[in-house]
This record gives C-alpha cells, sequence and structure tokens, in this order.
C-alpha cells in the first residue's frame, strides 16, 4: 500500500507538480554551486590518501625484506665461523697423520670448509648490497610519504575550511529538497533524478529561454511554447528530455497566462 505522501503527490494538479520540480531544481542547482567550490579536493584529498596508504604498504613490505635479509646474513656469518673453526680443527689434525691418505682426506676437508666459507662470504656481499638498495628505496619512499602527508595536511584543512564554511547552507538545502521531495510522485521523481544524472550540468528542468530550451538551446515552436505555459501536463524537450517550465522570457506569446516562475514567486510572497 502507498504512503499517504505518495498519494497527495499523485493526486497533486499538474501546475504544482510543475512547480515542486522547478522549485527542487532550484534548490538542487544551489547544492550543486556549493559542491562546485569544493572543486576536485575531495577526490584529491581521496588520491592522496591512497597514495599514503600504498607507500606505507611499500614501507612494510621493506622492512619485512631487509629483516629477513639481515636473517640470513647473520646465519651466514655463523657458518662462516663454524667453517673457520672447522679448518682449524682439520689444520690441528694434520700434524698428527699416520699416513698420506688421512693427510689427503684431512686436505680436503679443509678445502671444503675454505669453498663454504667463500659462499657464504658472496652470499653475505650479495644480501648487503640489497639491503643496502632496499634502505635506499625505504628511506625514498618514508620521505614521499612526508612530503605526501603535508600536502594531505593542508588539502584537508582546505576542504574543512570550505565544508566548515558551507555546511549548515548545505544541509539546511538538503533539508529542503527533502521537504521538496515529499510533495512529488514517485515515478516524476525518479524521472528527475535520472535527467539530472545524464546532465553534464545537473539541470533537469529548465525554463525557455528566447524561444528555446534553457537545457540544449534548440527552438521550441510557439504552439508547444503555449502548451507549456498553459500547465496542462508535463513537457519535456524532444532533444534533450529536460522538463520544460516557462519563466515569462518567450519572444512572441503574449496570452495573458500567469508563468510558473511569476505564480511560485506569488506563492512565496
Amino acid at each position: 500500500m502507498a504512503s499517504s505522501e505518495e498519494n497527495i503527490a499523485k493526486e497533486l494538479p499538474i501546475e504544482q507538480k510543475l512547480k515542486a520540480l522547478y522549485d527542487l531544481q532550484q534548490v538542487s542547482t544551489k547544492i550543486d554551486k556549493i559542491r562546485t567550490m569544493r572543486g576536485e579536493l575531495p577526490l584529491e584529498v581521496e588520491d592522496l590518501e591512497d597514495e599514503i596508504a600504498g607507500m606505507q604498504t611499500r614501507v612494510a613490505n621493506l622492512n619485512d625484506d631487509i629483516k629477513k635479509l639481515n636473517t640470513l646474513v647473520v646465519e651466514y656469518k655463523n657458518k662462516i665461523k663454524e667453517a673457520e673453526a672447522q679448518i682449524k680443527k682439520y689444520e690441528s689434525q694434520q700434524g698428527s697423520v699416520r699416513n698420506n691418505r688421512e693427510f689427503d682426506a684431512i686436505s680436503k676437508e679443509i678445502e671444503y670448509q675454505d669453498l663454504d666459507k667463500q659462499f657464504s662470504e658472496k652470499k653475505i656481499r650479495e644480501f648487503t648490497a640489497e639491503i643496502h638498495h632496499k634502505q635506499e628505496i625505504l628511506d625514498d619512499t618514508k620521505t614521499r610519504i612526508e612530503e605526501r602527508s603535508h600536502d594531505l595536511e593542508t588539502k584537508k584543512a582546505e576542504l574543512d575550511t570550505i565544508v566548515a564554511e558551507t555546511r549548515q547552507e548545505e544541509e539546511a538545502l538538503e533539508k529542503e529538497a527533502d521537504e521538496i521531495s515529499k510533495g512529488i510522485d514517485e515515478r516524476s521523481l525518479a524521472a528527475f533524478h535520472r535527467i539530472r544524472g545524464n546532465a553534464h550540468n545537473g539541470l533537469a528542468v529548465v525554463t525557455i529561454q528566447r524561444g528555446a530550451c534553457g537545457g540544449c538551446f534548440n527552438h521550441i515552436p510557439p504552439q508547444r511554447q503555449l502548451d507549456i505555459r498553459l500547465h496542462k501536463k508535463l513537457i519535456v524537450c524532444e532533444y534533450c528530455g529536460r522538463i520544460l517550465v516557462d519563466d515569462g522570457s518567450q519572444q512572441g506569446i503574449d496570452d495573458g497566462v500567469p508563468t510558473l516562475k511569476e505564480r511560485s514567486a506569488k506563492a512565496q510572497a
């Protein structure tokens, strides 16, 4: 079952519906102007936040990589110590060998431990170089985070100032828009928002300006202009699909019919 407000909206005469749509457009345009004042700041703030978050993740990954590399360096240093200890042990045993075969076997063990030591030293050099490279990237990333964080603070402060200056007005306009919307049937309101969403300037309801549509500026025939001024039905532009209302600026028509704008002003007075 439809709500009482929706039933009332459906029962509204076309003229009142047009007036409500016209008023809603005026309020919506004021809200658009306020949000335009913020420009690209909200998007810039969001982009900076995403960029900083990405760099912080990179910093965390780099720190993990450096930690793992340092652990490997320690492990290979321990292997070098073990190899050196084994070499000393085998060298001490060489003095007490009983034959050439034992001497050769010990010599091979010493050679093996020496090769293992050289391999560990090589890995330490590689890991140290990699740590140095990652540390440079880490330092550079931290510097960029500081710079971007400063930019973010500046952008946020600028945005907060604009929002603070316009919040009260915007909230009042949004409340007014909600109240006006309650007097419009669901179908017409959905059409209004659909047209607004497709229009680059957010205009769903436009006036006739010098005999042309105020949205696409295509000419409107005099008879159609008269139909619009009579407020007997909702008429849309055949070119751009916007809802058309009169504002008294049409040339060549003087039928004594008050315009929607004049009636709206009279009602407000």
